[in-house]
């Protein structure tokens, strides 16, 4: 006969989770709005640097209105000259020392455009409270989705846990509050895997295709996608096939729109990796130097083409297969030039295979415990300073506050490290573990003709 205080218990403890979890998500927010923009605001003030939007999508939003509505060129320097008055309030000043670096061009694939193509004859207010909904939504949807990839069963209090957590956690706030478009790539890829698995490849590359309005955050899931296809030519061909036609398709309509788009949108990239870093400073160059980092980078590329390789038969779902996809997705986030911590959304799916297993597999070894441990510890870092100065605005003098805003971002750096570090060390056991069931069974196994 069960105990009726343990089966007390059960709801308390979840109610109590929960609460500690709008907590925690709440202080988040608070810390964003009450400690890090006015600590911005102050120092544009005092140093005189120019606050205007300061909205991701409005560069991405002007340059589709002027290309859809007027036949400008969204990569001219009149128009970015144009983007700077609503993104900074005014035109940048080269001769103004503090005036940012970043000139806001329109650096994106042209086919960014058709995305925003409905969007282009709204006021920007109500484009920018329209898509902070949306991502936010998205963000939150990535949650199930990954859970249903993993099969990870959680009961609905854990799942929403979950889902309040990554809205709430620095990178997702920082994205939603700039409307980064990171957020909707994410999400993208989280879709595009959840239709693999159920078996609808077409509509996996459809997605996939989407994805690219980011290369830089997708390269590395194309090459993974190409080498797995390879595995079993006959039966997975469907997702280079979705993924081709999208491309074509957005490539050659953006080519009709604007001839010569790829040419101005590769000088466009170079001029924003030369403004803003020297030719593209990436995690692992800050961490080692830039040539080391480069070094470095090379290495864990060279890592993961070798582990794609050999993994290349494992069907969709199985633990090869997860391990290949999380180990991609944490390489990104170290070699692409640039580390913005709007980017670690991300690394949901590394995380989250890291926790489903990390009882089971990652605590049989003290290194693999070591590791994780402090995984966690970076990963909850930011919640806990953010709790911390949100509680000593009532409390501790103004001077402190002002000096400890940075608290929440001390993690930064660490967390794609020890998340990528984590993934290697568990990699024995998170591959041996039991195969994940997704709702189609026929893509669980590999092809006999391809084994």
């Amino acid at each position: 006969m069960a105990n009726p205080k343990s089966t007390l218990r059960l709801p308390i403890r979840s109610a109590f989770l929960l609460l500690l979890t709008l907590l925690v998500a709440t202080c988040m927010w608070m810390y964003f709005q009450r400690v890090l923009i006015p600590h911005q605001e102050q120092e544009a003030a005092e140093k005189q640097k120019p606050r205007g939007n300061l909205s991701d999508l409005y560069p991405r939003w002007f340059g589709a209105r002027e290309l859809l509505l007027r036949g400008r060129d969204p990569y001219s320097a009149d128009v970015t000259h144009e983007i700077q008055i609503g993104y900074y309030g005014r035109q940048l000043d080269p001769r103004l020392p503090n005036d940012p670096k970043d000139q806001q061009a329109f650096a994106y694939p042209l086919y960014v455009v058709w995305m925003l193509a409905p969007t282009v004859k709204l006021p920007f207010w109500i484009v920018q409270r329209a898509c902070f909904l949306t991502l936010t939504i998205l963000t939150a949807f990535s949650v199930p989705l990954w859970l249903r990839i993993l099969d990870w069963r959680l009961p609905f209090d854990r799942a929403v846990t979950w889902a309040v957590l990554t809205v709430s956690c620095l990178p997702a706030v920082q994205g939603l509050k700039l409307q980064q478009l990171t957020l909707l790539v994410a999400a993208l890829i989280t879709m595009s895997f959840a239709e693999l698995g159920r078996g609808r490849l077409f509509w996996a590359g459809f997605l996939m295709a989407f994805a690219t309005i980011k290369p830089q955050l997708t390269f590395l899931l194309v090459i993974w996608m190409c080498i797995w296809v390879s595995g079993n030519w006959r039966e997975r061909r469907g997702i280079l096939r979705g993924f081709g036609l999208t491309m074509l398709l957005l490539i050659g309509a953006s080519e009709l729109l604007l001839p010569g788009w790829i040419k101005e949108f590769r000088e466009a990239m170079a001029a924003y990796y030369r403004y803003t870093g020297g030719g593209g400073i990436s995690l692992l160059d800050v961490v080692f130097t830039k040539f080391w980092g480069r070094l470095v980078s090379v290495l864990l590329g060279g890592n993961l083409l070798a582990l794609l390789w050999k993994m290349r038969r494992s069907g969709a779902g199985t633990p090869q297969f997860v391990y290949s996809v999380a180990l991609t997705l944490a390489t990104t986030l170290l070699v692409i030039p640039m580390f913005a911590p709007y980017n670690q959304i991300l690394l949901l799916a590394p995380v989250m295979l890291l926790l489903r297993f990390s009882r089971r597999y990652l605590q049989e070894r003290p290194l693999s415990r070591f590791f994780l441990a402090i995984t966690k510890f970076s990963i909850f870092w930011p919640f806990f300073s953010a709790a911390l100065l949100v509680v000593g605005l009532r409390f501790l003098p103004t001077f402190i506050i002002k000096k400890a805003a940075g608290l929440p971002f001390y993690s930064t750096l660490a967390i794609p490290i020890m998340v990528y570090a984590t993934l290697l060390i568990a990699k024995p056991g998170l591959i041996e573990a039991e195969a994940f069931t997704l709702a189609n069974p026929r893509a669980l196994q590999p092809n006999a003709a391809a084994e």
